[in-house]
């Protein structure tokens, strides 16, 4: 799913917009047992239950797609009968109203999810009038002519508040404040099905992780059934590492250079487009090759690949470029550049000596003092 799909559903947990027809949850202890249910019209809860819960709901749709946010698809054995995408939809299509197929829900949950502590596992079901729209991008609330009916689902830690002291306005004192049990924002969750040009598509689902390293495969299997793709930070490594061994002995800054600058350029020319710049295989190779890579250091590119990222894995751009700065780093110094400004770096033989020299473009600022550059260039070799 991409940006733009997440915030039209984002925008349904709102007062305004809401349409959730029903919320089912489960209380779950530290020993997995079920200590209490919940299941209700969503419409009948009271006003500041119901934006407690939208926040919730909202958090769930939050963060950055390829990292905290995944669109998963559904292998094709998950969809016979009996698999976990046919669950999933058995449980849509009954609105949350079939409680065998809730406790089956809360179960599958329980038995994969690995948390110690009390959590609260929450699941809604609404049915979204999706709007028609002009060719420019304007809706019209009165020409819809689909539906888009899903389940979102999220969990919750429940935890102790902190201990302190409270004011008692009767007594005109402060006493030691009970702690009671609160909710927090979810760690993991999903919507089914995903969103897709803006109608339901059943064979992917987008799943949610608060931590995007820490994915929770054996509950993402036992629940959706689907495979996960690196981690964003996995994604990064693997980049360095196939840039690292397919350049070997010639891996210096001017070629990585010209690595990050090919590849931001790519960023830049798909920044228009709704979906993130994905890479597969033959496209990290082609910008190897474009960056100046020598073909004979290409040779042994397929295999390392398959060796490290996995014959059909992708890479999004996003989590191998630093958008942010350009890092150079040795164990005593560590240079932050504008990634737009890597110009500015070069090495040099000074002296005898390889150096890393960057250009004083501009002010210079010393511990927050504006210093003035020196007239004495050294003598190069």
């Amino acid at each position: 799913m991409t940006k733009q799909e997440i915030s039209e559903i984002k925008k349904l947990l709102t007062p305004r917009n809401c349409s959730i027809t029903r919320i089912c949850g489960c209380y779950v202890d530290g020993e997995k047992n079920k200590k209490a249910l919940l299941k209700q019209a969503f419409l009948a809860l009271p006003e500041e239950e119901m934006f407690k819960y939208f926040e919730i709901l909202r958090k769930n749709l939050s963060g950055t797609c390829g990292k905290n946010l995944l669109t998963l698809e559904f292998p094709l054995s998950s969809e016979e009968e009996g698999g976990t995408q046919d669950f999933l939809l058995r449980l849509r299509d009954s609105k949350l109203k079939d409680d065998a197929l809730l406790e089956e829900f809360y179960d599958k949950i329980i038995s994969a999810y690995e948390y110690v502590g009390n959590y609260l596992i929450l699941i809604v079901h609404d049915i979204y009038d999706i709007p028609g729209k002009t060719s420019d991008g304007l809706e019209m609330e009165d020409a819809s002519d689909e539906v888009y009916e899903y389940l979102l689902a999220c969990i919750c830690p429940v935890e102790l508040s902190k201990p302190g002291l409270s004011y008692d306005a009767a007594e005109n004192t402060f006493h030691n404040r009970i702690r009671d049990w609160v909710v927090s924002l979810p760690e993991t969750g999903f919507l089914f099905p995903a969103f897709h040009d803006r109608s339901a598509d059943i064979h992917s689902a987008l799943y949610y992780t608060k931590d995007p390293e820490e994915l929770k495969d054996s509950f993402v299997d036992a629940l959706l059934g689907c495979p996960l793709p690196l981690t964003a930070g996995s994604q990064k490594e693997t980049f360095q590492t196939l840039i690292e061994e397919s350049l070997g002995e010639t891996c210096d800054i001017e070629a990585v250079k010209n690595i990050h600058e090919k590849l931001n350029e790519m960023v830049e020319e798909h920044k228009e487009e709704p979906a993130p710049l994905t890479l597969d295989k033959q496209e990290v190779k082609a910008l190897l090759a474009n960056s100046g890579v020598a073909n004979d250091k290409l040779e042994a590119f397929d295999h390392c690949y398959d060796e490290t990222a996995g014959e059909r894995a992708s890479l999004l751009a996003s989590n191998v470029l630093n958008a942010r700065s350009f890092e150079v780093k040795t164990p005593d110094v560590v240079i932050k550049v504008n990634p737009q400004r890597t110009d500015l770096i070069e090495t040099r033989s000074i002296n005898g000596r390889e150096c890393l020299v960057i250009e004083l473009d501009g002010g210079v600022v010393v511990n927050g003092i504006t210093v003035r550059p020196s007239s004495n260039d050294p003598q190069e070799s």
